[in-house]
């Protein structure tokens, strides 16, 4: 009978009256050329076992590197200068061991790290590795620290994949990394770091790039196997939804100090430290009014050149259609490789029948969970990839309506000027070798406009108009932060003039107060300059304070449309309810049904109710249900069975 991984009973208990962890003074420096940073100082906070952590901060604030100091993981550049890390290790009768006074290589540290303290890195994609199995990449740590025989073993990873909810283990034993969605890396990420029943789990971001829906089916898991196991939580996060849902305790850190720490209903009823203050205030809300402004930690003070002055003619036309898509479609084959290379095509339905249209001047928000069509729409939008079926149109502000599928060769070169796309990463979508006026530069090199001093006036003009200094034109795009990288990105979508960008989740992975700066500039620069916008996104906070009109996308298809006030007042369609009741709100008060949405199961059709459920038959209608509100139903159903 081969040992069962699930077993409660074997883990050692301790005291809730005596932490678990410990941290002390602790204070890590990094030795750079310059001289010596620090990185976290003198801070102290405990974990007891079954309690959950939260660790929050912007992005610099000192949270990972205290996660690495806990590990022994820190950078070789890195020490601990002070302070101490006490952890009652349970693998030795619950003694007590400072880490902090361990060699981050020794047997001692090698024991503890992953086997009764594990971690579960930020993106799954990068700490997997490509060329390695599910199966031997988790059972690697289980061998590692535990006695146990390889069919054991196996059988141990196999229980793990499935209580994290894989729905075929035994075929996910034998997937690489690039074949699994971002969900259920992030899955597999879990079950490698639980595999061995830690004492601790550290997790450092674990939904920051997910799906409200998944991030939610996440957070339940990790709930639930915490649960089970009575096993202690760090979960470092700058998502004050997800703290509010999932913490006990919260410390809040801020230049590597913590300013304020205490039970998670004190912090956000009563926050007391202006910066806790300034961090809630960033957070977009269901409830803020259409002239309500984010209030970032941080304002970037930006400025609108009179060189992108956007002309009168294009300010009289706002509210007149900008892009008309209608029926289009995309599929894509995917091939069954038999014998000699030879098989059978499979098609994949990746968009279908989409139509809508984006008025000048306004915000288009288009949501939905990842792998239903959102940035296959886009690339069709660009002209990146082509559609199988339908149209797209794009009428200037000259009254000229450009067929955009017509286009090729110079006249599509030329049409690149009016519609731009900023990407959801920018460290990927940006050079490194390029330095930021290249970057710049490289639209206007590519479209023969202007001379070298114009460029260079122009870059500068650019720079400014995120909010960003002249003199950082000469430096690297990895010497700058997630949201001046992100900045950048927009000036450069901005070079050559566009009249509409779509930007494809440009804020999902910035810290709350980082993502409020983006989202004023995107308004702002809106208002100044008459821009449309198509605006993707999975976060449904995000959608609410930029959108002026939204739609749902589900498996390919637009399943609802309305006005952002119609949406969330009364959403008609059950997979919008779902993605609605799914968002964690910055409110202890207002805590997430764990259980109605893992019972919902609402992204698939078959789980709708019938008048929602598409027919083989006769197919399905977008109802109109009065002021532009539609809804995706069956052909049968009648406005009066909705309202």
């Amino acid at each position: 009978m081969p040992k069962c991984i699930f077993e409660v009973s074997s883990i050692s208990q301790v005291n809730l009256d005596n932490p678990l962890l410990q941290v002390e003074n602790l204070s890590v420096d990094f030795n750079i050329h310059g001289g010596t940073i620090q990185a976290v100082r003198d801070i102290n906070f405990s974990i007891s076992r079954g309690e959950t952590v939260a660790l929050v901060g912007e992005s610099g604030s000192g949270k990972s590197v205290t996660a690495q100091a806990i590990l022994g993981i820190l950078p070789k550049i890195a020490s601990i200068s002070q302070g101490s890390i006490n952890f009652a290790d349970p693998q030795q009768d619950n003694r007590i061991i400072d880490i902090a006074k361990l060699d981050r290589d020794s047997a001692g540290m090698r024991s503890i790290r992953g086997g009764s303290i594990s971690i579960i890195f930020q993106e799954p994609m990068t700490s997997l590795s490509p060329v390695h199995t599910i199966g031997d990449q988790i059972s690697e740590a289980l061998f590692l620290h535990r006695p146990f025989s390889h069919s054991e073993g196996m059988d141990a990873t196999r229980a793990m994949l499935q209580q994290v909810g894989f729905p075929d283990p035994a075929r996910a034993m034998k997937m690489y990394p690039f074949e699994l969605s971002g969900g259920l890396r992030q899955r597999a990420m879990i079950a490698m770091a639980m595999v061995c029943h830690p004492a601790l789990l550290i997790a450092d971001e674990p939904t920051t790039a997910l799906d409200v829906t998944v991030q939610a089916r996440i957070l339940q898991l990790i709930n639930e196997l915490q649960s089970a196991l009575n096993m202690a939580v760090l979960i470092i996060t700058h998502d004050l939804g997800v703290v509010a849902n999932v913490a006990d305790r919260v410390v809040v850190m801020y230049h590597g100090q913590i300013t304020e720490s205490g039970p998670v209903d004190t912090i956000f009823s009563n926050p007391g430290h202006p910066y806790l203050q300034a961090l809630l205030n960033s957070v977009p809300r269901f409830d803020m009014t259409p002239d309500e402004r984010l209030t970032p930690v941080r304002e970037a003070n930006y400025t609108i050149d009179n060189m992108l002055d956007p002309g009168s003619n294009a300010q009289q036309l706002i509210g007149e259609p900008h892009l008309i898509v209608q029926g289009v479609g995309k599929s894509f084959g995917i091939r069954k490789t038999g014998l000699f290379g030879i098989g059978a095509v499979n098609r994949v339905v990746a968009v279908e029948d989409v139509s809508f249209q984006i008025n000048r001047g306004d915000s288009f928000g288009l949501v939905g969970e990842s792998g239903c069509g959102k940035t296959t729409l886009s690339k069709m939008l660009m002209l990146a990839t082509p559609p199988d079926s339908g149209s797209i149109e794009y009428r200037s502000a000259e009254g000229e309506t450009i067929d955009l599928l017509a286009l090729e060769g110079q006249p599509l070169i030329d049409f690149r000027q009016r519609m731009q796309l900023v990407f959801q990463d920018p460290f990927s979508s940006l050079n490194p070798r390029m330095t930021v006026f290249d970057i710049l530069r490289e639209p206007l090199i590519i479209h023969n406009i202007g001379d070298d001093d114009y460029q260079r006036e122009w870059a500068q003009s650019l720079i400014r108009l995120v909010g960003l200094d002249p003199r950082f034109l000469s430096r690297y795009p990895h010497s700058f932060s997630g949201g001046q990288r992100q900045r950048i990105g927009i000036a450069r979508a901005l070079a050559l003039k566009p009249k509409l960008l779509i930007c494809d989740e440009p804020v999902s992975a910035l810290d709350v107060s980082i993502q409020a700066q983006i989202l004023n500039l995107l308004k702002d620069l809106q208002q100044e300059l008459g821009l449309t916008y198509l605006f993707i996104s999975h976060n449904l906070g995000v959608i609410h304070y930029i959108a002026d009109r939204i739609a749902v996308m589900c498996r390919g298809n637009i399943v609802e449309m309305a006005s952002r006030d119609q949406l969330f007042a009364n959403p008609m369609h059950p997979y919008t309810r779902s993605l609605l009741a799914a968002v964690p709100h910055p409110d202890p008060t207002k805590p997430l049904d764990f259980d109605a949405l893992r019972n919902a199961g609402l992204s698939d059709p078959a789980n709708w109710p019938d008048k929602f459920r598409p027919d083989a038959d006769s197919g399905t209608q977008f109802l109109d249900i009065g002021n532009g509100h539609r809804v995706r139903t069956r052909q049968s159903v009648a406005h009066s069975d909705l309202v």
